[in-house]
């Protein structure tokens, strides 16, 4: 689906940034002219300056282009598919009245799942410690590196920008969506997880990981709360996402360079003499989010993992705003 199909009426499309003329906007440094007529400000002709409506507006026309293209909606479809194919796994695995083991039936795999069979609930918990090393972060790496070098691979980043929308002001947008999918796609494999436990296994009271019992309402809780954690450890790989968007106009080798770059620094955190690297790296916590199946939590990992994506998301978008704000448009 191209940009030029979707007309939000916010001014964002293609039609709605060829209204300038020709010259160099001062403000985007691409290709258009100053505003005439209404487009003039009170004071000498400058360029208006876009209200928060325009600029939700904007957000908005960014939503609707990435979750109604195909490549996102596959994407979800695949995180979707993923809890099932373990559901069924584990259902066939103990349908004759065997038990999975620690880890797995050979004492490896998602944590979790030898509590999955007691209780549907564990499924949500193994889905997502299932998805988080690769799927979930590959998804994301995919939307967040197709963010701007997408949008110069069709030709349609100077439109976006010969709009009164500015470069740091599509770049928030483009950050803000990313942001939205980690959400949304996190959500995803959470509910899918969720219908397919109540369905396959029994629900009720959640034997957490302290041994204690809770009720499964604050065990769905929970639930949701792993559910948001899991998608705020993603806006670290969002943030390098974006960056190595705006080095390319190409979104394929943006999107590989990304995922390249999450499956090396995975290969990295897995290298025992590298240990003293460890904590520094941006998947090196990600599972922390199992502490909140403990009585009383455990926070200290949580705060350490919180902490360091956000780190990364100041590093990365902070040299991605730099480098698009220099960046010289072409298309």
């Amino acid at each position: 689906m191209s940009r030029a199909e979707v007309t939000p009426g916010n001014g964002t499309t293609a039609e709605a940034g060829m209204t300038s003329g020709t010259g160099m906007t001062p403000e985007t440094g691409v290709t258009g002219g100053s505003h005439t007529g209404k487009g003039k400000g009170k004071a000498g002709g400058a360029p208006r300056t876009p209200s928060l409506l325009w600029s939700l507006g904007l957000f908005r026309s960014e939503l609707s282009v990435t979750f109604r293209r195909w490549r996102t909606l596959a994407l979800l479809a695949v995180l979707a598919a993923v809890p099932i194919l373990v559901g069924i796994a584990v259902k066939i695995e103990t349908s004759d009245g065997g038990s999975v083991g620690a880890g797995g039936p050979d004492g490896e795999g998602p944590a979790f799942i030898a509590q999955v069979t007691n209780n549907g609930l564990f499924l949500v918990f193994t889905a997502l410690a299932a998805t988080l090393p690769f799927f979930l972060p590959m998804a994301v790496g995919v939307v967040a590196g197709d963010a701007i070098a997408g949008e110069a691979s069709a030709g349609t980043l100077r439109y976006l920008l010969v709009a009164p929308a500015g470069r740091t002001r599509l770049l928030l947008a483009k950050y803000a969506t990313t942001l939205a999918f980690c959400v949304v796609a996190t959500l995803v494999v959470a509910v899918s997880a969720l219908a397919v436990g109540a369905l396959l296994f029994p629900l009720g009271e959640v034997t957490t990981i302290s041994g204690t019992r809770i009720s499964f309402t604050d065990g769905l809780l929970r639930a949701l709360l792993i559910a948001l954690v899991v998608a705020a450890s993603l806006i670290g790989v969002a943030a390098l996402g974006l960056f190595v968007s705006t080095l390319t106009s190409s979104g394929i080798a943006a999107m590989a360079t990304t995922v390249g770059l999450l499956i090396t620094v995975q290969i990295v955190d897995q290298i025992p003499q590298l240990h003293a690297v460890h904590p520094y790296l941006f998947p090196h916590y990600w599972l922390s989010f199992a502490d909140l199946v403990r009585d009383p939590v455990y926070w200290d990992d949580l705060v350490k993992n919180l902490g360091l994506q956000a780190l990364y998301a100041g590093v990365f978008g902070s040299a991605a705003w730099a480098r698009f704000g220099a960046k010289d448009i072409a298309s």
